[in-house]
């Protein structure tokens, strides 16, 4: 990281100067008005803003608390260790991103001078329209915003070892500059920046989603996910079932869970969405699309694609 952040986001807070000075805790009114610890983003966010940057209180033990609005966590350098929903202990080292849902419970140990972690403290209709200003769906990227965008969601957190993924570290860069930096046009600056990172999470996300003990189930998501990305024009829910070593019923079973869908529904979903693309970046005729997408009766195509768009291929292209 760039020495001069760094040494911007090290600076001794308020709150932390008066830790230093023989207070034993956190100062709550600074992050909620209720007795229940739910950190309140009106608290935090200057009105009118869908995201704030606010560096980790270190020092001191931050007890259990929940959020209404999503977190993510960035870890500058350093170590810090967090306790989400009771049980999961999550270590996060310099470059790992932790994405906090409003239902996880977090609880986190004393940080030192130099474990220097920052919040970004998200409204959940931030990643909405970052969504809309990205030019190309999948339904893992579609997954990761829906998963933090919906404080039902099965999934409450989302833990990657980010260091060496190149492109995420200057992003996440970016971002901390533009909210340091308080520049015009930042909330706009920003949904653009955070999309990118999402497009980078889902090409790399198999590879770089953290290991520990409660993330079986969400690893083996990605997995599924990916391959649908990959292989929607041919991809069956055989060979993926065959691929992850569980039997098809269950494959179905954890789709339905996580994502609402069936696997023939988001394999449906991945080849709309590509066929979308191809028709708005590309001069292929609709029948090249159509079989591009792996669909081999066109009669079908057209039915389905205009009951998701309310347009058919052609009317779609001329928009």
């Amino acid at each position: 990281m760039n020495q001069i952040l760094l040494d911007s986001l090290r600076k001794i807070t308020e709150e932390e100067n008066a830790i230093l000075h023989g207070s034993s805790s956190v100062q709550k009114k600074l992050y909620t008005s209720k007795k229940e610890f739910v950190i309140d983003n009106a608290k935090l966010l200057e009105r009118g803003h869908l995201i704030e940057l606010r560096p980790h209180t270190r020092f001191v033990h931050f007890p259990r608390h929940r959020h209404n609005y999503v977190e993510m966590v960035y870890m500058c350098s350093g170590t810090t260790t967090h306790i989400i929903n009771n049980t999961d202990r999550i270590k996060l080292n310099a470059g790992d991103l932790l994405f906090l849902n409003q239902n996880a419970t977090q609880e986190i140990f004393p940080a030192k001078e130099e474990d220097i972690a920052v919040n970004f403290i998200i409204l959940p209709e931030f990643f909405d329209c970052a969504l809309t200003m990205i030019e190309r769906d999948n339904v893992l990227r579609n997954f990761l915003i829906s998963t933090l965008s919906e404080d039902t969601s099965q999934i409450s957190y989302l833990h990657f070892e980010t260091k060496e993924i190149l492109p995420i570290q200057n992003l996440i860069e970016n971002m901390l500059w533009t909210l340091i930096d308080k520049k015009p046009n930042m909330n706009t600056i920003n949904q653009i920046t955070m999309g990118l990172v999402f497009m980078n999470l889902s090409a790399f996300g198999e590879s770089i989603m953290k290991k520990h003990p409660g993330s079986y189930e969400q690893d083996l998501i990605f997995r599924i996910l990916k391959y649908i990305e990959t292989h929607y024009k041919s991809g069956t829910l055989a060979d993926i079932s065959t691929e992850i070593k569980l039997p098809n019923y269950q494959v179905s079973r954890l789709l339905k869970k996580y994502t609402g869908h069936t696997f023939k529904e988001l394999l449906q979903q991945q080849k709309l969405q590509q066929a979308v693309y191809l028709l708005s970046q590309t001069n292929l005729s609709i029948d090249a699309v159509i079989g591009a997408v792996g669909y081999n009766n066109s009669s079908f195509f057209y039915r389905i694609f205009r009951e998701k768009y309310g347009y058919s291929p052609g009317e779609y292209r001329k928009l």
